[in-house]
């Protein structure tokens, strides 16, 4: 896992004198932060170095993460001098692990990511859930969460916390105002799986956090994809459109964090009725259920974690129809994207979700419209390439969420851990 650290500050007290708990919850974060950035394992001796601390206080923290089951040590590091070779240290991968949980209109996800971001389980279950009431969509999730728990266990594994991604506009404390395709209206999720014990308590890490899917998926993507990508937008495309917006390494949620929603953006202002109450918007015209009616394959009955492989079969075997329909799909994403291209000022956009194994005919008509459409084109070209994670990137990107806050705040799991 690729990821992105940043240095927290030192807490003082009144007087200005720095809290010897507060140093040593600073400590904690800088090392295991280092270890998780590394290349290649590094020794005591080159943490020591690259953070300035003590050779004393890097072997002291090292020796709580290695008892907390944060850390442990790998092979011996390549010799650079004289004396005994040194151990290398790498992130557990029998400790604390995170929950990724996904709603969607025809699918529910779990799945768990370990503290170095390996995805150790994962399960979909496909179901139609527009006919299906939240409560009861949310206890058939809380049973595959279940199931999520009892993997980790017997991997030795500890839930630490649980992100759950759903396509909508989802409010501070796990409100979710509106979910148009699953035809959710203020739905309190945290009160609905409140009789469930989905993780075991960790200090710093909340149990549930609740968040829109594009946003999640965008947090995956920004610290498991290729190094140096720090501003991107992240498109998901199932039968809604969702799109996360990474800025230098940090998610734009927007004022009240319902930003993204790109699928509700009129590609034709006259055109065809969409769920949201508008007309027009992208979601009719390049969302999973449009692009499958366009390719021929309107009530296939095809999930959406299945309908996207079915198009790429049919667009490889030179399927007239769907080689169409994407290239219309293509189209309409790029006359959007270019729009949002001019007004950030970004370089990258990610396929995710449904797109990913799209990605090789959406992306020659989406560059087409985005080069002739986009001011800085000709100096700046814009990359459109598939997700590191694929369509499996907002619940492995929740869950690597929740192990990111342990990363960034160790002292929090080490207590429960003691």
């Amino acid at each position: 896992m690729t990821a992105v650290w940043q240095c927290q500050e030192v807490t003082s007290s009144p007087t200005g004198a720095v809290r010897q708990g507060s140093l040593r919850e600073l400590n904690l974060a800088v090392v295991l932060r280092r270890i998780a950035a590394a290349d290649r394992p590094p020794s005591r001796a080159e943490l020591a170095a690259d953070t300035g601390l003590t050779r004393a206080t890097v072997s002291a923290v090292v020796d709580d993460l290695l008892g907390g089951r944060l850390v442990a040590e790998a092979d011996y590091a390549p010799r650079t001098g004289a004396g005994r070779p040194a151990r290398g240290l790498v992130l557990a991968d029998h400790g604390p692990a995170g929950l990724g949980l996904e709603v969607n209109v025809d699918y529910l996800a779990a799945c768990v990511v370990d503290l170095a971001g390996t995805v150790r389980h994962h399960v979909v279950h496909r179901a139609d859930l527009r006919p299906v009431s939240p409560a009861d969509a949310l206890t058939r999730l809380a049973a595959l969460a279940a199931d999520a728990r009892a993997a980790a266990v017997r991997e030795g594994l500890t839930l630490a916390g649980a992100a759950l991604a759903v396509p909508g506009l989802v409010s501070d404390g796990g409100l979710v105002r509106l979910a148009p395709n699953l035809g959710w209206r203020d739905v309190d999720v945290p009160a609905l799986l409140a009789g469930h014990r989905l993780t075991e308590p960790v200090d710093g890490v909340p149990a549930l956090v609740v968040e829109n899917e594009a946003n999640l998926a965008a947090l995956g993507e920004l610290h498991a994809g290729p190094p140096g990508t720090a501003s991107f937008l992240h498109l998901t495309g199932e039968i809604g459109i969702g799109a996360g917006i990474v800025l230098d390494g940090a998610l734009y949620r927007g004022t009240r964090g319902w930003s993204g929603e790109i699928g509700h953006i009129p590609v034709h202002p006259e055109g065809r009725p969409c769920r949201c109450g508008g007309r027009g918007c992208l979601e009719r015209y390049a969302g999973q259920e449009a692009v499958l009616a366009a390719a021929g394959l309107a009530g296939a009955d095809l999930p959406a974690d299945t309908a996207a492989a079915r198009l790429a079969e049919l667009a490889e075997a030179g399927d007239p129809a769907t080689r169409a329909a994407l290239a219309d799909a293509g189209t309409a994403l790029g006359v959007t994207v270019a729009g949002v291209v001019n007004l950030l000022d970004l370089d990258t956009v990610v396929l995710g979700g449904g797109y990913a194994p799209l990605a090789r005919w959406l992306r020659p008509p989406m560059l087409a419209e985005i080069t002739g459409r986009v001011l800085t084109a000709a100096w700046s070209p814009v990359t459109v390439r598939p997700a590191a994670l694929g369509a499996r990137s907002a619940a492995v990107g929740g869950a690597a969420s929740v192990v990111r806050r342990i990363v960034d705040r160790p002292s929090g799991w080490l207590t429960r851990a003691g």
